[in-house]
């Protein structure tokens, strides 16, 4: 892949970071971030994107992937999409911090 093609690519890699009581705690206790990513992302990219984006350096990358969970509409049973959650463990010196405002 050219260079440009590659810095595309990656500026699809991250979709949100993933907000919740336990990434809270994960972000406060061991300096760790976590996003929701494309399911077609490696772990290398997902850390060239990151660092590119925020400007940080990153240690490690750890990715689970997300089973959709079943729905119920009446008796129409259904699923909800599959998705990637990393959790990207940044340097001592780093910190992204979402609660400000922009």
């Amino acid at each position: 892949m050219t260079s440009v093609i590659r810095k595309e690519h990656l500026y699809k890699i991250i979709d949100v970071p993933h907000i919740s009581e336990k990434a809270s705690f994960i972000s406060e206790k061991s300096n760790q971030v976590v996003f929701k990513v494309r399911t077609d992302a490696t772990k290398r990219d997902i850390k060239e994107a990151v660092e590119m984006y925020f400007e940080v350096k990153v240690e490690n990358v750890t990715v689970i992937n997300m089973k959709g969970k079943e729905r119920r509409h009446g008796q129409t049973k259904g699923r909800l999409k599959s998705w990637k959650k990393a959790y990207v463990k940044l340097s001592k010196d780093d910190n992204i911090d979402f609660s400000s405002s922009a």
